[in-house]
């Protein structure tokens, strides 16, 4: 009964340690990153138009590089036929990199801002150029 004190002192350095990371990041701005389109294969299009939507691509984007592994490494599938009916070969290299060529403008800003880690480059050749 006599061991109050020190339990309360133990109850706020515990709630100050759980608290700590909230409290230092108090009004500090959480900028999202300026995604960079200017390459030059994207340049030269006359309509910049991905595989799929700007929207369905923001959120999907992972799910659908699974699935085109899947289906070439497993199924031996190559085309993907997208929402608006054009067809495409399923392959990062040979489609994705063709446009979006600059590695540190858009792949790495916004997996860093979300610290997602990359393992595209495992079996692509290292990356492409920064």
């Amino acid at each position: 009964m006599y061991n109050g004190g020190k339990i309360i002192t133990g109850l706020i350095i515990f709630v100050l340690l759980i608290s700590a990371p909230f409290l230092l990041n108090v009004g500090q701005a959480n900028e999202l990153p300026e995604i960079s389109l200017d390459t030059p294969a994207i340049n030269q299009l006359s309509e910049k138009q991905c595989v799929e939507s700007v929207e369905f691509m923001r959120s999907q984007h992972p799910q659908l590089l699974n699935d085109w592994r899947d289906q070439v490494v497993r199924e031996g599938e190559s085309i993907y036929v997208s929402s608006s009916g054009e067809r495409y070969e399923m392959s990062l290299d040979n489609n994705c990199l063709q446009c979006h060529s600059n590695q540190s403008q858009f792949c790495d800003a916004c997996h860093t801002y979300t610290s997602v880690e990359l393992y595209c480059w495992d079996c692509h050749g290292g990356g492409i150029a920064k």
